[in-house]
C-alpha cells in the first residue's frame, strides 16, 4: 500500500475510495490500549447508573464484576425501555477518556489526509451504548448533516469506532455508498424510538445498494456527513458500544449551538492546540 505523502496516513487508494464512495473502513486502527481510557470513562458512567438504580431499589446487584460488554445490558435486563432512556440514547459526558480518544494521533492522521492538518474536533461526539431490546439502539436512515443543515460545515467527517466487535447480530453500521453527493434530504422526526431521531422515508433512499459494515473492535469507519447511513437493532445479549467522533477544517463553523469543540491539530498555530484542561473547561483552544 502506498503512503500518502502530502500529510496524513492514508494512501492515495484510500483517499480516492473515500472521495468516490463517501466512506472508508480502516480495520483495527486503534489498539486495545488506545481504547482503554475511553472504556474507563464508559465504565465510570455505567457505575454511576448502577448506583442510581440500586439506590432507587430497581436492582439488587450492581454487577460490578461483569465484563465491559455485558454489564450495562444485564443491569437493564429486567427493567423497562423507559428506565434506560432516562439516561439518553447517547452520552456526551466530558470525561478525560473521551478527550484522549478524540485526540488520538492515528485518528487525526487519517483525517488529515482528507481535510488537511488544521483540524477542529466538532462538539457533536457521541458514546453509543446500544443495548438489547431498546428501540433507540436502532438508528434510522439519515444524513448527519440533517442535524446541522444551516452550518457551513462541509466537509464534516464522522469517525465511527466500535469499542467491541460490531456485527450484524449486535447492530453494525450500514451505509449507502456514493450518496454523499446528495443534497440534505427532507427529513422527519421518527416516533418509534421515543427519542425523535432525524429519519428519512424509504422512498427517499433510492436504488443504491446498502452495504453492511461489520468491523472488529478499534476499527474506524470514516464517512461524509451527507452519506446515508443507519444501524440495525441489537439482537445479541451484549452491549454494542461505539463512539462517533466528528472532525472538520478549522475554517468551518464551530457549531457553538451544539456545544464546545476544540482545536485538535494545527501546524499553523501549534501552541493553540487544546489540552485536556482546556476541553474540560469548555475552551476551544489553549489559553
Amino acid at each position: 500500500m502506498t503512503t500518502h505523502t502530502n500529510g496524513g496516513s492514508l494512501s492515495k487508494e484510500q483517499i480516492d475510495f473515500y472521495n468516490e464512495e463517501g466512506y472508508l473502513v480502516i480495520p483495527q486502527l486503534l489498539s486495545r490500549e488506545a481504547l482503554q481510557p475511553a472504556k474507563e470513562a464508559m465504565n465510570e458512567k455505567v457505575s454511576m447508573i448502577a448506583d442510581e438504580l440500586f439506590q432507587a431499589g430497581l436492582i439488587d446487584d450492581k454487577l460490578e464484576h461483569r465484563p465491559f460488554k455485558y454489564r450495562l445490558a444485564e443491569l437493564f435486563a429486567h427493567l423497562t425501555e423507559d428506565d434506560f432512556l432516562k439516561y439518553g440514547r447517547s452520552w456526551r459526558d466530558r470525561l478525560p477518556g473521551y478527550f484522549h480518544l478524540m485526540s488520538q494521533p492515528k485518528i487525526l492522521d487519517a483525517v488529515e489526509s482528507l481535510i488537511g492538518g488544521e483540524i477542529f474536533a466538532n462538539p457533536v461526539y457521541n458514546v453509543r451504548p446500544k443495548v438489547p431490546n431498546v428501540a433507540a439502539g436502532a438508528v434510522p436512515w439519515h444524513q448527519d448533516k440533517s442535524y446541522w443543515p444551516d452550518a457551513n460545515s462541509n466537509p464534516v467527517i464522522t469517525v465511527w469506532i466500535p469499542m467491541v466487535d460490531a456485527n450484524e447480530v449486535n447492530g453494525c453500521l450500514h451505509i449507502k455508498p456514493r450518496t454523499h453527493r446528495s443534497r440534505v434530504l427532507e427529513w422527519h422526526q421518527e416516533t418509534y424510538t421515543k427519542t425523535g431521531y432525524n429519519a428519512l422515508e424509504n422512498k427517499q433512499l433510492g436504488k443504491t445498494k446498502t452495504v453492511a459494515l461489520p468491523v472488529p473492535e478499534g476499527s474506524a469507519i470514516l464517512f461524509n456527513d451527507r452519506a446515508l447511513h443507519m444501524s440495525t437493532p441489537n439482537q445479541s445479549d451484549e452491549v454494542r458500544w461505539s463512539v462517533d467522533l466528528r472532525y472538520q477544517p478549522t475554517d468551518q463553523d464551530p457549531m457553538p449551538a451544539h456545544g464546545t469543540g476544540f482545536l485538535a491539530r494545527s501546524y499553523m498555530y501549534p501552541d493553540k492546540v487544546a489540552t485536556l484542561e482546556d476541553w474540560l473547561a469548555e475552551r476551544m483552544e489553549r489559553v
